[in-house]
């Protein structure tokens, strides 16, 4: 069985979450975008767990977790990453990391170079966490990049040949790649990150041939994807379901079926039109109740209602055959829960999600649900919830045309239930 869980909206949904909790019923969990530009927060029985890079599924000693050629990896920051789980008492081997050595490396200089342009941009900046994700994207299509099998080859003349295209542009913000250092960086880390990597694509395969469980987790979600999301303001990789597969290192592998996870209200970190955003106190009240802020930067997140419109386009763009419903339990202060149901765009209402200028232009349209003003924590099943929190959950089902099939109650790994079950 192959299945994706897969972001619904701008990320931040609590997709490493139900990784986490789901994992335990799979063989193998494959990261196949993105870098360590977003986090994924997990709390169980052993801690608080924020990871960038590994996959949600390193919690569990007996999960294999793949990082696929889809991802582009900074070798200090998954080091670092390593060595903090492992200090944590989570045992990471070769046995139960495996990294393609087909994936891109992030360097030092796709930082630097994300850094100068995004200060240049200064009020026009698309919100880059200048961790150097744009640059080695665009670097790796310029067919300019190194890969993880690089490691493993002394010959530095390749190195020396990128640094040297690269200054043609760090030159013209006044800055400039140094090769010494450049090389010291990759010597220093490809210690720590050589045992683990592997040709994943055969691992795979032979994962497949043998009826192993794989798990594809997404980092962000729908809208902020290359192609199909808020552009200018995505990530640079592609985010959806369609491209798990290609991006883990098996093409030609179709999926059993793909888990959206949304979010019981929005938000979004970064720069980009976001319609159905709060703001005042109500957005503050909001940030404060699900402590929204971002896992990889700490940035507060901007917050707003439920958007059907940006939701029910991002199942479509996932081709999501289910849904967790997360953070239920953050509403329950509210007196009347609000929901975003349409946008005005330039005087005529819309069900449908824009793109480019109209979706700047657009606003929120919104209708308020009752509110079940009673903490819900430690509701076990749907039975147990109050009927405005059952209400509310049909509301949005049946808004978004897709059944949910989980719902997250608390922080905590088993605060969560299936609906249907008793």
């Amino acid at each position: 069985m192959l299945t994706a869980i897969v972001g619904i909206n701008w990320g931040d949904e609590g997709k490493g979450r139900m990784v986490d909790l789901l994992s335990e019923s799979y063989d193998i969990i494959c990261r196949y975008q993105g870098g360590n530009n977003a986090g994924h927060t997990v709390i169980n029985d052993k801690g608080k767990f924020v990871l960038n890079l590994l996959p949600s599924g390193i919690l569990r000693s007996e999960t294999v977790n793949v990082m696929g050629g889809g991802m582009v990896i900074d070798l200090e920051h998954l080091s670092n990453e390593i060595a903090s789980l492992t200090n944590k008492g989570i045992e990471i081997t070769p046995r139960n990391l495996k990294i393609s050595d087909k994936a891109f490396i992030c360097m030092p200089y796709h930082k630097s170079q994300d850094i100068l342009e995004e200060d240049r941009l200064a009020d026009k900046k698309y919100g880059s966490t200048k961790r150097g994700i744009a640059p080695v994207y665009g670097d790796k299509y310029m067919k300019k990049a190194l890969r993880m099998y690089d490691l493993f080859n002394e010959n530095t003349e390749r190195l020396a040949e990128l640094i040297e295209w690269k200054n043609l542009t760090l030159k013209s913000y006044n800055a400039e790649a140094d090769f010494e250092k450049s090389l010291s960086w990759l010597n220093q880390y490809k210690k720590t990150i050589m045992p683990y990597i592997t040709d994943t694509t055969e691992y795979l395969l032979t994962a497949r041939e043998q009826g192993k469980k794989i798990m594809f987790e997404a980092q962000l979600g729908a809208l902020r994807d290359i192609d199909y999301g808020i552009y200018p303001y995505t990530t640079s990789s592609q985010t959806l379901a369609a491209y798990a597969t290609i991006g883990a290192g098996v093409p030609g592998a179709r999926l059993d079926g793909v888990i959206g996870v949304i979010k019981a209200y929005s938000s979004c970190v970064g720069e980009g039109p976001f319609t159905a955003e709060l703001f005042g106190e109500e957005a503050e009240a909001l940030r404060e109740a699900g402590a929204e802020y971002g896992a990889a930067t700490g940035r507060p997140r901007r917050v707003g209602g439920f958007d059907i419109p940006a939701s029910r386009y991002g199942i479509q763009m996932q081709g999501a055959t289910e849904l967790a419903l997360t953070k239920l339990d953050v509403l329950s202060y509210m007196e009347k829960i609000p929901v975003c149901v349409a946008y005005e765009v330039d005087g005529q209402i819309t069900k449908s999600f824009p793109s480019g200028e109209k979706l700047q232009n657009a606003k929120p349209i919104y209708e308020y649900l009752e509110g079940f003003k009673t903490n819900i924590s430690k509701c076990k099943n749907e039975n147990d919830l109050p009927a405005a929190a059952k209400n509310y959950i049909d509301y949005i089902e049946n808004a978004v045309k897709c059944p949910i099939k989980y719902v997250s109650v608390g922080a905590g790994r088993e605060d969560y239930f299936m609906r249907g079950q008793k």
